[in-house]
């Protein structure tokens, strides 16, 4: 149902108080006015205070702050067949007399007054004295159909005359989900001073937006991405998964149409080191869409509920931003102590995350990364919150061969035919690819420090022989993490076995 049906159903049943989350003050005002049903619309906000709905013009008598205002509208008589639009309002909920007018205001609407009260604003702020009298409605995000509708009529218009093809026009639609209409009419306008027309390269610009938004939100942080799936050396099953996935992905709407679920996420699990972080890059890379990592710290806050709001948010953010990736980092970390040692907060940010992540629909892959998941609670790993569940284990000898490769010819590429990778990679059992790029990253250095003109054989022996490899520095940690692992039935990254056993 849409925010305006939501409002004329809530106004006829007598909700006292509703409060619009929105930053699109004049989308969300035409709505109101849509909405009214014949009452007439008074606003309050910081510039006009008490004021006209539709010019804006401060009444005769309408000089006045928001508790006066409210003060005033308590009689009944200056409230009857009346809608209230409070802005800028938030801010004053700490003062209680304001809290009280409110609710004073909402008993008399509940027990007949024909009147509503609403509160705009892009944060959502909730008194606890007012809570059972508020009822919380968001703006629609615009859906694919409205999207291409405002990109055909910006080419239309006479102005412009401009042909763009229905593909770029599709991916355009997609590309500007959770952007309202004033940011694509600009984005729009912006990709036309640039190029003089609408291109492929017009969607860079709208990237750049989301970028923008995340930034401004300091909940998610948008993660640059340039690593390749040719950066990552082995796990060729879980390459090969998400290549899978990724085909889904670009083809989105496509594969619905055909029968596909929408593809939720993954859990990357292992040793420290394997490949997991940079696998989320990758993925980002693949499904070519934005990878937007999710910190559980910046999500906690210092006031009540905050900290559900701010997820609430978050999880928001990454739906309006979508098709995206969400990556979240070291989960055990971010969800520490929910096994029933946890704090009430986090307890709920899990619930609430979990949640979301079983009944899902919007395409935002989820890429959990994780070393040690013993401490999660087994609800987590159901089938049913990941597509797939991956264990990283050490590199195999010709998975390390190949790290090796993608170090040296990062580095010194034309140093690499005169390097025997075999040899490095019999020398390195139980290195994790992190300890391979290390040794490679010290051998580069130490031959540069000593005036040689390559980068040899010797000088990457040298440093393996220097190396403490985390498995010789934390052995009991290791083996208690790959034993759990290969006790249950992770898929392996490498070989698509289970339970140790491999699967050709």
């Amino acid at each position: 149902m849409k925010l305006q049906d939501k409002l004329i159903q809530y106004f006829d049943a007598g909700y006292p108080i509703i409060f619009i989350n929105s930053y699109e003050e004049i989308k969300t005002d035409e709505i109101i006015r849509n909405a009214a049903g014949g009452r007439t619309i008074q606003e309050w906000n910081d510039a006009s205070l008490y004021c006209d709905f539709e010019s804006k013009n401060t009444h005769a008598d309408g000089e006045m702050t928001l508790e006066e205002t409210l003060d005033f509208l308590k009689n009944e008589d200056n409230l009857e067949k009346q809608m209230l639009v409070l802005k800028d309002a938030v801010s004053y909920f700490e003062d209680k007399r304001v809290v009280s007018l409110l609710k004073e205001l909402a008993l008399k609407i509940e027990c007949g007054l024909d009147a509503c009260i609403v509160i705009v604003s892009s944060v959502v702020t909730i008194p606890k004295e007012l809570e059972n009298y508020i009822t919380i409605l968001e703006t629609d995000p615009l859906d694919e159909d409205e999207i291409r509708a405002i990109v055909k009529d910006f080419c239309n218009r006479d102005d412009i005359k401009m042909t763009v093809s229905e593909n770029l026009i599709e991916k355009m639609s997609i590309a500007f989900k959770g952007l309202t209409e004033f940011e694509i009419e600009n984005l729009l306008a912006s990709a036309i001073a640039k190029d003089g027309e609408l291109t492929s390269d017009s969607l860079k610009l709208i990237f750049e937006q989301k970028k923008q938004m995340i930034m401004k939100s300091g909940i998610l942080e948008m993660v640059d991405v340039e690593e390749k799936i040719e950066d990552i050396g082995g796990l060729d099953y879980l390459k090969n998964w998400l290549d899978i996935k990724a085909k889904i992905y670009k083809n989105i709407n496509k594969a619905i149409k055909f029968g596909v679920d929408m593809p939720k996420g993954v859990l990357v699990a292992g040793l420290p080191g394997c490949g997991k972080s940079l696998t989320a890059k990758v993925t980002s890379s693949m499904f070519e869409v934005p990878l937007m990592k999710l910190d559980i710290g910046r999500i906690l806050g210092k006031y009540v509920r905050e900290s559900e709001e701010n997820m609430r948010k978050a999880i928001k953010l990454a739906e309006n931003i979508s098709p995206c990736i969400l990556w979240i980092d070291e989960l055990e970390k971010a969800f520490a102590g929910i096994n029933g040692n946890g704090n009430e907060v986090t307890q709920r940010l899990f619930g609430s995350f979990l949640t979301w992540l079983q009944e899902k629909k919007s395409p935002v892959f989820v890429v959990a990364t994780a070393n040690n998941i013993t401490t999660l609670p087994a609800e987590f790993l159901r089938k049913g919150r990941f597509d797939e569940i991956f264990y990283c284990d050490f590199p195999s000898p010709a998975e390390r061969e190949k790290i090796f490769e993608i170090h040296i010819k990062k580095r010194r590429p034309d140093d690499l035919k005169h390097i025997d990778l075999k040899s490095l990679a019999e020398k390195t059992n139980d290195f994790s690819g992190a300890d391979i790029e290390g040794v490679v990253r010290e051998a580069v250095e130490n031959a540069f420090v000593n005036n040689r003109s390559s980068l040899s054989f010797v000088d990457i022996i040298e440093k393996i022989e220097c190396a403490k490899p985390l498995s010789e520095l934390m052995p009991d940690y290791i083996n208690t993490i790959k034993d759990y692992y290969e006790k249950n039935s992770f898929v392996n990254a490498t070989t698509g076995g289970t339970n140790g056993k491999q699967n050709y």
